[in-house]
Order: structure tokens, then C-alpha cells, then sequence
């Protein structure tokens, strides 16, 4: 720690803590500055009086923004618990509301994550809040959660793409917990010839367009969004959010392959169809290995939890 003129030990403030959150949780410190209702220069000037204490650098400066150091990402496991604690406090005994920033996740396109995370926002009965979710690619996902843009991530693994999906998170610094093992199925429109079998095979599909989520510049088989990504197919169209995705599905006859969860709240022309193969789809969420979660992602967890047993999916010990 950086010492005073006198020699004294000058320690770490409250108020550094919560800007070391807000930028880290921005990837700006302009951004951050905004939201804090400061001048950049005196949050520029705080975040680096709190590294000179520390001893260590936390954010790596650049034209693009901040990001965190492994030291930093380390450190701000740390400051998330004592200011979430500090705000507990205040709360408590002088009547403050809760801070605005709460939760970022990103994931996978899965609707019970979607269903989760309302449940979540639900429960957290705030007047104001600053969730969010992103629906997004695979790469980004990893890289989200790598740079703490979002605390949490969800995505998929299985036998093809796990020794690449496992290296990218472990380079990362991140860890990958499971959620649920499910057995592959084909979402459909609720019209579609297939919608009332019990099982259908992959010679069924050969005349209907395929639907996949485009992986943008990393489009990488093992980055893809769905199973049997290297199998070829007659008809593939490729999509950016799950809105159009259902939209073809009804408009074409498409079909893409998922987990077998649809929550008819959220998706309620779209079906699940056991699909015939010898394959299995692991669901996990991944967040940073040195970084605990704060008390609203365990939240979120929880939640998740709760939606795929309620499904009738066994989940992961």
C-alpha cells in the first residue's frame, strides 16, 4: 500500500471501491464517469490513487475502453462483496435504496434463461434497477464474462466442441459449471407436419430448412450455437436473435436444434420435438474462477434452477 508524507498507511476508501465497480462493470470510464455524475478526470484521478495503494496495476487502459488485469479481476471480487455488504447497510440503518446496478448476464439463445431472469428482476421487488441480458454469440459470450461486462454466462458444451469450448474458458480465467445434461430436440412452429410426433429423426429433416444462430467472424463449428453443426444440409439459413429464428420457423417450416425447454409464456407458437440421435447437450453457466458470485447472480442461478426442474429436466449435483 502507498504510504503518506508521515509515513502512515493511507487505505483503501469506500467510495474507490465503488468506482473500481462502476468502470469495471462499464469497460469506459467515460461511461462510468456518466453514470457516477463525476468529471472523467477526477474518476481517472481516483482509480489510479487506488492502484497506487494497492500496489498493483487493476485496468488496462486503451482507446476502447478499460479492462481488467488479472490482479483486477481478481481485486474485484473482493470490492463487489464489501460494497454489496456497505450497501446492505445502508439500506438497513439509513434508509438508502439499492444500488441501480445489479446484474449483467449474457447467454445462449434459451428461452428458460429468458424466463429465469424475469423471475429474478421480479423478486428483486426494485423500484429501480439496471439489469441486463444479452443473446449473443458464442465468442462473445466468453468474452463478456472474461472482461466483466456481465457476470454471469450460459452456453452449451458436448463431446464435439468441449476441448475447445473448455480451452477458451480456462484462457479466459473463467469456470464452467454445469446446470443440466438434456437430450436434443428440434423446435417447430406449432403448424409444422412434425409438431405432433413423438420423435423425429434427421432423414425427416432433410427437406426443411435448417435455422442456426450466426457466429459473425468466429464461425467456427465448434462455436456454433447447435449440435451436428458439420452436418450438411440442403437448406441453411442463418439468423441473429430469436425472434426472427421463430418467425422462420412459422413462415418456412423451419426447424433448429436446442434442448427441448419452451416455455409457452414466452414462445407460445413454438414446439419441442424429441430428436432421434446418439448425442446429449450440456448447459452450464460460466463466470470468472477467481471472482465470487455476488448474492443477485446466485439469485439468478437459482432461478435457472428452479425453471429446468420445474421442466421435467434433471439437474447437474
Amino acid at each position: 500500500m502507498a504510504r503518506g508524507a508521515t509515513g502512515t498507511v493511507r487505505g483503501i476508501t469506500l467510495q474507490q471501491l465503488r468506482y473500481f465497480v462502476e468502470v469495471a462493470a462499464e469497460g469506459s470510464i467515460s461511461a462510468a464517469a456518466d453514470l457516477l455524475y463525476i468529471a472523467q478526470p477526477t474518476l481517472s484521478s481516483a482509480l489510479k490513487d487506488l492502484e497506487s495503494r494497492v500496489g498493483r496495476t487493476l485496468l488496462v487502459r486503451s482507446t476502447r475502453g478499460t479492462t481488467l488485469t488479472e490482479d483486477g479481476a481478481e481485486f474485484l471480487g473482493y470490492a463487489r462483496q464489501v460494497v454489496e455488504q456497505a450497501e446492505l447497510l445502508e439500506q438497513r440503518y439509513l434508509g438508502r435504496g439499492p444500488s441501480r446496478r445489479l446484474l449483467g448476464v449474457s447467454t445462449q439463445h434459451y428461452s428458460f434463461v429468458v424466463d429465469a431472469f424475469a423471475r429474478m428482476v421480479r423478486a428483486s421487488d426494485a423500484p429501480e434497477y439496471a439489469f441486463s441480458l444479452r443473446e449473443t454469440r458464442t465468442w462473445d459470450i466468453i468474452e463478456d464474462v472474461r472482461t466483466l461486462r456481465s457476470e454471469l454466462g450460459v452456453l452449451y458444451r458436448n463431446e464435439f466442441n468441449a476441448k475447445v469450448i473448455d480451452k477458451l474458458i480456462r484462457e479466459a480465467g473463467l469456470a464452467f459449471t454445469p446446470l443440466f445434461v438434456a437430450s436434443p430436440h428440434i423446435f417447430v412452429a406449432r403448424t409444422n407436419p412434425l409438431a405432433g410426433r413423438r420423435t423425429v429423426t434427421l432423414d425427416d429433416l432433410e427437406e426443411l430448412p435448417r435455422l442456426t444462430f450466426d457466429q459473425g467472424a468466429n464461425n467456427s463449428f465448434y462455436l456454433a450455437e447447435e449440435i451436428l453443426s458439420t452436418r450438411s444440409s440442403k437448406q441453411d439459413i442463418r439468423v441473429s436473435d430469436r425472434a426472427t429464428i421463430f418467425n422462420l420457423m412459422i413462415g418456412l417450416g423451419g426447424y433448429t436444434i436446442s434442448t427441448g425447454i419452451v416455455s409457452d409464456d414466452l414462445d407460445p407458437s413454438i414446439v419441442a420435438v424429441p430428436l432421434d440421435v446418439d448425442e446429449r447437450i450440456e448447459i452450464g453457466w460460466i463466470g470468472h474462477a477467481s471472482v465470487s458470485l455476488t448474492a443477485q447472480a446466485q439469485r439468478f442461478v437459482a432461478e435457472m434452477r428452479a425453471v429446468v426442474s420445474e421442466n421435467g429436466v434433471e439437474l447437474s449435483a
